[in-house]
């Protein structure tokens, strides 16, 4: 299930925010400075997932990025979820617009 779908560009000004679960305004900007610090700062030849950790739910959470020119696409999503899928949900995505 996907818990949070979030898209930020290169400095971390959030452009779109979609959570499926109700946090308050302060949690989520928390979520999205602590999700630009952990997926910016990793190199575009390492792998696109990762643990959520601490951020949404717990380490049951994954974290499944792309970064497409100046934007990160970033999904929350559980366990249940393939990885391999919501990267291909991003490419549709990306696709549509």
């Amino acid at each position: 299930m996907i818990k949070a779908i979030i898209v930020f560009n290169n400095h971390g000004k959030p452009r779109l925010l979609k959570f499926y679960q109700h946090y308050p305004e302060e949690e989520q900007q928390h979520i999205v400075r602590e999700t630009f610090q952990l997926v910016s700062k990793r190199d575009d030849n390492v792998c696109n997932f990762l643990e959520g950790g601490s951020l949404i739910g717990g380490s049951d959470y994954k974290l499944i990025y792309r970064h497409y020119a100046t934007l990160y696409f970033v999904f929350c999503v559980d366990s249940s979820e393939s990885e391999l899928g919501i990267l291909d949900l991003i490419q549709v995505c990306l696709g549509s617009l």
